[in-house]
């Protein structure tokens, strides 16, 4: 028996680039359930249609501010087994920490990141099954911000390069595949990164995610 497809609403006031995500979505085998325009429609929308996922522009009418994150905290409160993925123009975290900290179901993309369909789709897959991903051009910014303060500072080289694909959602096996290392490796690096940053030495993708976010309260 198949499986259904995943029920997916879209938020953004951009009309044509609303309609592009629904036409690439109904293509690789989700249903767009509903769209919406503001952040009002959108909380509207998810509490009628109950989706398996929101993708939500950050900034939306009427003052294209934070209007997105809002109504995602809201979707989250009230509807936690939806998930949420926040898009942006801008790299602009500071108002989706909270969030993102909850480390399930719950992603960040920049918008530029749409335009490679396979990664995008597979994003989307990996926070309807319960992941988190946060975009790797937020973590190589970050990494190439020196704080006084910055949690990254005691990490070696490889393990930030590690973290960063650990952002991007990928699996231990999927880090040896790029890095061109063991699997074994990986794991090490992971305990290291875990026990540097002062983590739970834990498997679980909400611990894999704090490690990415941990240092963003720092800056």
């Amino acid at each position: 028996m198949n499986e259904a497809p995943a029920r997916v609403v879209l938020a953004d006031d951009d009309v044509l680039l609303r309609e592009g995500l629904a036409s690439l979505l109904e293509r690789s085998g989700f249903e767009v359930a509903g769209q919406a325009g503001n952040a009002p429609e959108l909380i509207a929308l998810v509490r009628r249609c109950r989706p398996d996922l929101a993708i939500i522009d950050i900034r939306m009418p009427p003052r294209h501010a934070t209007e997105g994150v809002e109504a995602a905290k809201v979707i989250r409160a009230e509807l936690p087994e939806v998930g949420i993925l926040l898009l942006s123009a801008h790299v602009e975290v500071e108002q989706a920490m909270e969030l993102l900290a909850a480390g399930h179901r719950i992603g960040y993309l920049l918008k530029t990141r749409v335009t490679a369909v396979s990664e995008f789709v597979g994003t989307l897959r990996r926070i309807v099954d319960g992941g988190s991903v946060v975009d790797p051009s937020l973590v190589a910014e970050l990494i190439n911000a020196r704080r006084r303060h910055d949690p990254l500072e005691q990490l070696t080289q490889r393990e930030r390069e590690v973290l960063a694909l650990m952002a991007e959602g990928r699996s231990n096996a999927g880090i040896a595949h790029k890095l061109w290392i063991t699997e074994g490796t990986v794991e090490k690096h992971v305990r290291s990164i875990m026990s540097r940053m002062r983590l739970p030495e834990t498997e679980d993708d909400h611990r894999r995610v704090l490690a990415v976010l941990a240092f963003l309260d720092a800056r």
